[in-house]
């Protein structure tokens, strides 16, 4: 059987629907001779890895770094809340539904295929792990919505025009789908970390069954719920973890090359991973958001000081850099690595430098971010010690934190600034992802042990000490130490990924922490000494922090936990509802 290559069919063409009902395209799907053999439920089931965006296609932005909704990034003006009205549409609602329309096809015509049992068990789980996934990210962002587990037609008024079912009911039928496919996708493409495979299976499982979990812990205060699927998203952790197949890349600089590397095949961290290929036109422009000459989104104060310092304690309060004047003197290049934390300097000689606060914390800090500030009037040109970095453009920082992460310096500087030439490989589902979800799921549980075990998996990869709890007066989520500290974990292990913060803080029911009245760390940036010249047109705080809160404020409401049903669903059924709130 040819093997499913996700990096070839995340370039695809998607197709767009407008209610629960629409059959294009799948009328020419649904022919009576279409699922007669493997070749066209394989190509059929292609569509399928449109799912996964990745860093995004040719220019597009995607799930990794740019999502701002969140306190780990400063932007300008403050990103709102993604709804401040009630749409007409909804990207999510319509592709989901129209997902769930696609599985469900194949798993009514399935039977008419000629395939191995092997290959009919596996089609059938992957069917229903995709209608899962699709389902939970309509729950995810609205609640209750609709369970459908059938090719709708004209004659299913109970679903086309009736009220919503119950996320509970529809959590419940999720589980069942993933559960099925953990049990009986066998060992199809196991070996492969590009295509749909149990282990996916079970790195899907654990990521809903936390969510559910902990939702209903904080949300709906429903301890045997809670403890159901937090015991789920457990046991499908240790499959991954315990599977000789997977282990941690090592290093600090290991755990970057999850993100930054031009060909993640033979890393034993990933799980699932979009591949990219210059020769395919399969690209992305995360590296250009990183390294170009307009400002980017930088890391916030209150990301910074989430960072322990490296021996393990609380952050010493100490985030102020020191001003070097004369750049070029022996004194600060003997402080520069030429080949990673290279410097020029644009029409001036000052300079902020951090090398001293990076190295004082967890050495992940350091492959975040720069060892210079950079900000408007203080351009830095990353790695400019390589040759294939010439003329490559000063880089810029919101809040003079620079974004190193995503940058990979064997990349010409040509297609690093370009927005269609990027070409690293992105982690879809990969270790250490599952091994956090692993710690919370226990430390939920109360299983205090083995949470701390897992944890310490990661600090031991990182450079840093096991975990030791201490009362951190910045514990501002009212639960336990330990909690609170898989939570800090899991910010800085997942700083900038996949827009994990978000949901984490929706699950968590502190998604308040967004409110910026309220919590104006997430507005500030890094210190800037007064005498630094190029500081001087810069909008700062009293304490000289750059300030990006100036004409926007963020104010939470608790119906920013549900997203509002598009208006055009109830124009087409009243019955549908809305989100209490909109």
């Amino acid at each position: 059987m040819k093997k499913i290559i996700l990096s070839l069919m995340a370039g695809m063409v998607l197709f767009t629907s407008c209610d629960l009902l629409n059959n294009d395209p799948y009328d020419s799907f649904t022919k009576e001779d279409f699922f007669s053999n493997e070749v066209n439920v394989e190509m059929y089931c292609n569509y399928f890895y449109n799912e996964w965006k990745g860093y995004g296609n040719n220019g597009t932005y995607g799930v990794f770094y740019f999502p701002t909704l969140n306190d780990n990034q400063g932007v300008p003006g403050i990103t709102p809340w993604d709804f401040k009205n009630v749409s007409a549409t909804d990207a999510t609602w319509n592709a989901s539904y129209e997902e769930v329309r696609r599985a469900n096809i194949l798993l009514e015509h399935i039977d008419e295929a000629d395939l191995t049992d092997a290959s009919r068990a596996y089609y059938i789980s992957l069917g229903r792990l995709y209608r899962g996934w699709q389902h939970f990210c309509v729950v995810r962002k609205f609640g209750d919505c609709y369970w459908v587990n059938k090719e709708l037609t004209v004659d299913d008024a109970t679903i086309l025009y009736g009220k919503r079912h119950d996320r509970n009911i529809v959590m419940d039928s999720i589980l069942a789908d993933i559960n099925y496919a953990v049990a009986n996708m066998g060992d199809m493409y196991a070996d492969s970390r590009t295509a749909y495979n149990v282990h996916v299976a079970n790195a899907i499982k654990a990521q809903v069954c936390l969510f559910e979990g902990t939702y209903a812990k904080y949300h709906l205060k429903d301890t045997e719920r809670a403890n159901k699927y937090l015991t789920e998203a457990k046991t499908a952790s240790e499959a991954l973890i315990k599977n000789e197949m997977f282990a941690l890349t090592p290093g600090a600089e290991g755990y970057r090359a999850n993100y930054n590397s031009l060909d993640l095949a033979g890393n034993t961290e990933m799980i699932m991973y979009k591949q990219y290929l210059e020769s395919a036109k399969l690209r992305h422009a995360t590296q250009d958001y990183c390294c170009g000459s307009t400002p980017t989104n930088g890391m916030t104060k209150a990301a910074f000081n989430s960072y322990l310092m490296a021996d393990g304690k609380l952050p010493d309060g100490n985030d102020k850099g020191k001003l070097f004047v004369d750049i070029w003197n022996d004194t600060v290049k003997s402080k520069v690595d030429p080949e990673k934390d290279s410097i020029i300097i644009i029409n001036h000689d000052t300079i902020m430098m951090i090398d001293e606060l990076l190295a004082a914390r967890d050495p992940r800090l350091a492959q975040q971010v720069d060892a210079d500030l950079r900000f408007t009037g203080c351009g830095r040109v990353r790695y400019r010690g390589l040759p294939n970095q010439k003329g490559a453009s000063p880089n810029t920082s919101t809040t003079g934190y620079g974004i190193l992460k995503f940058d990979e310096p064997a990349t010409s500087a040509s297609l690093r600034q370009s927005t269609t030439g990027n070409v690293t490989d992105c982690p879809i589902f990969w270790l250490a992802e599952v091994i956090l979800n692993h710690a919370e799921a226990c430390a939920e549980l109360g299983e205090d042990a083995a949470a701390t075990a897992s944890i310490n998996l990661l600090r031991a990869r990182a450079g840093m000490p096991n975990l030791v709890l201490q009362a951190d007066p910045a514990n501002n989520m009212g639960v336990s130490d330990l909690i609170w500290e898989v939570r800090r974990e899991r910010r800085v292990e997942l700083m900038f990924d996949n827009n994990d913060r978000y949901w984490s803080l929706i699950r968590w029911r502190q998604l308040d922490k967004l409110d910026t009245k309220v919590h104006q760390e997430q507005t500030k940036g890094a210190w800037i000494d007064d005498d630094c010249p190029m500081g001087e047109g810069l909008k700062r705080d009293a304490q000289g922090y750059i300030d990006l809160n100036d004409t926007y404020v963020r104010t939470f409401e608790e119906k920013h936990y549900l997203a509002p049903i598009p208006s055009g669903q109830i124009v087409l059924n009243p019955e549908i509802g809305q989100n209490p709130g909109w």
